[in-house]
């Protein structure tokens, strides 16, 4: 393929591509995120959402050709990224955090593997945290009657446990169709994943590319508005949300041995996050909610 081929694809990809960016406070920081990363977004549709509603930003995008959405109310990452999108023209979407730099238009080149791979459901990225490593490729497993996780072996490309909802292109159609995000995981955390094992539940498959790097200080903005302590017991509800909806008959006994032992140790511990997380996330199976999207 000559040179000239190869920029024309990558031009044909930008036109096929709906990014899709939440922002939550910060906002300082995103305007710079977003003046570095437009070289690499020309041509592609930009969603913006501000999940934010007592501050208006519409002012400082007003000179952007883009998108912008406001939220009358505080939905979280889950729903916010839900309403950016539903409403993409394109179906491929390019999942944005706010605080994602973007090193070069790599990105474009993924939407040929979509397209030569039809169970595909989302791709994730390589990327560089503040320490210099390098990170992107997870493991899902059960294991002690919960749903967990952990770094790969390797960054070799291939299947991955989940796509990173802030560093990653999905497809909108299989989106849709498996239910989207579910919005119970609000604020933060385990949305992702709840999201990429019940689109692997229908088939799909979730990709690792590590030809595609960005850079991504995690939890830069999380840490900013929220105590460890609070992150953690989050984390732990969502944890157990995500195993509750997503577990096995045959499973359902060995979860609640275990989880009679992890209340006892975090009792003895005083592990309270946990104890809290576990106390916040038993009223949503009294909820329709937890039960609308399987």
């Amino acid at each position: 393929m000559t040179l000239r081929n190869t920029q024309d694809n990558i031009e044909q990809s930008r036109k096929l591509i709906s990014v899709v960016i939440p922002v939550y406070k910060k906002v300082d920081e995103f305007i710079n995120y977003l003046d570095h990363n437009l070289m690499y977004l020309k041509d592609s549709e930009i969603i913006v959402i501000n999940d934010d509603p007592y501050q208006s930003i519409k002012n400082r995008l007003s000179k952007y050709n883009l998108r912008l959405i406001e939220n009358s109310t505080n939905l979280g990452f889950a729903g916010t990224i839900d309403i950016g999108v539903r409403l993409a023209n394109h179906n491929f979407v390019f999942l944005l955090n706010s605080d994602v730099k973007l090193l070069d238009s790599s990105f474009q080149t993924t939407i040929k593997k979509f397209e030569t791979n039809e169970k595909i459901f989302g791709i994730t990225f390589a990327q560089k945290e503040k320490d210099g490593t390098t990170i992107g490729k997870n493991k899902l497993f059960w294991n002690q009657g919960l749903l967990q996780h952990t770094k790969a072996d390797n960054l070799i490309e291939g299947e991955t446990g989940w796509v990173e909802g802030g560093s990653s292109i999905i497809r909108k159609d299989l989106y849709e169709q498996i239910g989207g995000f579910d919005s119970i995981f609000s604020p933060f955390y385990w949305e992702d994943i709840e999201l990429s094992y019940r689109a692997r539940k229908h088939g799909y498959i979730t990709w690792f590319d590590p030809t595609v790097l960005v850079e991504h200080h995690h939890e830069s903005t999380i840490g900013a508005f929220w105590s460890k302590d609070q992150i953690k017991t989050i984390a732990y509800r969502n944890q157990l949300l995500c195993s509750w909806k997503n577990i096995k008959d045959t499973r359902i006994i060995f979860h609640f041995l275990f989880l009679i032992s992890y209340l006892i140790r975090s009792i003895i511990n005083r592990d309270f996050p946990f104890i809290y997380g576990f106390f916040k996330a038993i009223p949503f199976l009294f909820s329709s909610r937890f039960y609308k999207i399987r």
